[in-house]
């Protein structure tokens, strides 16, 4: 039977979202539509501001829909329906699942934008037919979605932030903390330190990919560093979680064999003989994979 979601993913700068016709082995999405998140006169938005912009995205797709499915970034309590934190969105406990519901008529789920885009990828992605898989986008931040048996695992919302693992680099991180994952191999992380390096903004992980290929000694330098800080972050990963696959997605994964090729040597040095090799894999759902993710929800949702 084919059910019919509004899907929203909600992200730091942009808010995605679509209407997405949901069957046991597939998903398409009829209708899409994208918003600026909205920002406040401080920078942060308001969870207020942020419910309105949702509101007015439901009431452009809601003809032939179902159900509502909407992801957040941060720290997300699913089971409480909270959002916990988020730092590029500046709110603190935050009841959106409540808030959301409240403007609705139609049945809703609410969830984590990571390990949403994590189960698409397990059901119609790179992660397809891998019961034991982390997804791992690598972003503006770093973060990582965990399916065990084929289930997302959030731990309260707290499961997954490998981007804030100290790997001992010792420079910091905007969340405060140093030696981060994050602070070194994200996507802007990447090119904020090229930048640093040869003094000439670049426009993004993709110019410095790009960089790299042209021989750039700078660029290969700051690349092999975030190559490192990943397989570092991955190792700790694999060792407590002996995943079957690794599948990375993000700016970042768009270096396709320029990242995997580097990053399953140092996995392969780094890895000792006892632990579970995990396949490396990119991404195939690209920036829909959230929006699927949150279609998925809201119709299991339906089911249950």
């Amino acid at each position: 039977m084919t059910s019919h979601a509004i899907a929203v993913d909600v992200g730091g700068t942009e808010t995605k979202a679509a209407l997405v016709a949901v069957e046991p082995d597939d998903a398409r999405t009829l209708r899409q539509t994208r918003r600026r998140t909205p920002r406040g006169a401080d920078g942060p938005s308001t969870a207020e501001s942020v419910i309105d912009t949702v509101a007015e995205i439901v009431e452009e797709l809601r003809d032939g829909a179902d159900a509502i499915g909407v992801v957040v970034p941060g720290i997300v309590d699913e089971q409480r329906g909270m959002g916990v934190y988020s730092a590029n969105l500046g709110w603190r406990e935050e009841p959106l699942r409540d808030m959301l519901a409240a403007r609705f008529d139609l049945p809703l789920a609410f969830g984590h934008d990571v390990r949403a885009g994590g189960l698409a990828e397990a059901r119609f992605g790179a992660a397809r037919g891998m019961r034991d898989v982390i997804v791992m986008p690598i972003g503006t931040g770093i973060a990582a979605a965990l399916v065990f048996n084929g289930q997302i695992y959030s731990a309260g919302g707290h499961a997954g932030e490998i981007g804030h693992v100290d790997i001992g680099h010792g420079e910091p991180c905007p969340c405060g903390g140093t030696g981060c994952v994050e602070a070194v191999a994200s996507s802007a992380a990447v090119a904020r330190r090229y930048t640093a390096r040869v003094g000439t903004p670049v426009d993004g992980a993709a110019a410095v990919a790009d960089a790299v290929r042209a021989g750039d000694p700078h660029a290969a330098a700051v690349w092999q560093e975030a190559v490192d800080a990943l397989a570092k972050g991955l190792v700790t990963l694999t060792a407590v979680l002996a995943p079957e696959g690794i599948v990375l997605g993000g700016g970042l994964a768009m270096a396709g064999r320029l990242l995997t090729d580097p990053l399953a040597a140092r996995l392969d040095e780094m890895l000792l003989p006892f632990h579970r090799r995990p396949r490396l894999e990119l991404a195939e759902l690209g920036d829909t994979a959230g929006c699927l993710g949150a279609a998925l929800l809201a119709t299991e949702g339906l089911q249950r």
